[in-house]
């Protein structure tokens, strides 16, 4: 069975000694198709209290700041997996969400590798052994780039039409499952054994759902967005926002220099958390 989180192994590089006695990493053997290339989305937590209203809406300051369109676009999401998390567990994520402004639910999967000590080559190339390269146009390689934590995903995402008008309405949780199981990639499916994936998602229920807001932004001509997550609160009793700042960028060579810069102007305005987050985790830790 693969282990997502067990990978420490796999990561290994053989060390050859050379008779000048100097040593060198050896480098691992081609596969049959190169590591995919995957591009960045810069993640940052902000401090609700300072950058929201009382209402939940961002302040003026960080409208100005941040570029920040007036109204912003809601979105109802939900998760499935199993009461013992066993897709999470194996790295793999299912999503169920709709967007207000558009007459389709999007299906996602996805696969998460963490990126240990900043190795991403060694993320990439242990994706690669276990099917995700640079010849699969059926998933989108993305890492994300917190505060302290990358992490490598594959997401494959299918749209199903909805009904017109139909705002951020999902439909019962059942025909939401349906869904999830009709478009199942092979990949999710096979993961561990024959159909391990479509009993996985037979046996599981919903996690959520959350209707949060996104608004669009543009800073230092990069676009960027303010998502406001109210998520219920660690004791179950009322809701919690999380607020996350980010933006994607398909250039790997200028992305640590924006972060930076990025990343400056939240701690300026005292804005930043610093802490890392992943909103899918306490999702699936508190619905």
């Amino acid at each position: 069975m693969k282990k997502w989180k067990k990978v420490t192994a796999s990561l290994m590089l053989s060390i050859v000694t050379l008779g000048s006695g100097l040593t060198v990493l050896e480098a691992p053997k081609a596969s049959a198709a190169a590591n995919a290339v995957p591009a960045y989305e810069v993640k940052f937590l902000a401090k609700p209290e300072l950058v929201l209203n009382a209402d939940g809406i961002p302040r003026t300051e960080v409208v100005q700041t941040l570029g920040l369109d007036s109204t912003p676009t809601a979105i109802q999401t939900e998760y499935f997996d199993t009461n013992a998390l066993e897709l999470n567990e194996e790295g793999w994520n299912v999503r169920f969400r709709k967007k207000e402004d558009k007459n389709n639910y999007e299906l996602t999967y996805k696969k998460r590798y963490p990126i240990i000590n900043g190795d991403v080559n060694a993320a990439l190339t242990l994706a690669n052994q276990e099917g995700f390269d640079s010849s699969d146009d059926n998933y989108e390689a993305e890492i994300d780039w917190g505060y302290g934590k990358q992490t490598l995903s594959f997401s494959n995402t299918k749209k199903v039409d909805s009904p017109k008008n139909s705002g951020i309405n999902l439909p019962s949780d059942q025909e939401a499952l349906k869904m999830l199981l009709d478009k199942l990639p092979g990949k999710l499916n096979k993961w561990s054994s024959s159909n391990w994936g479509k009993q996985k998602l037979t046996d599981s229920r919903v996690y959520g759902p959350v209707t949060f807001q996104r608004y669009k932004g543009t800073w230092n001509g990069q676009e960027m967005t303010l998502e406001v997550w109210p998520i219920r609160d660690a004791a179950g009793t009322g809701v919690e926002n999380i607020v996350e700042v980010s933006f994607k960028t398909d250039n790997a060579s200028t992305v640590s220099d924006l972060r930076n810069q990025f990343m400056q102007v939240l701690e300026n305005k005292q804005w930043l958390l610093p802490a890392d987050g992943l909103k899918t985790q306490l999702i699936l830790e508190r619905y």
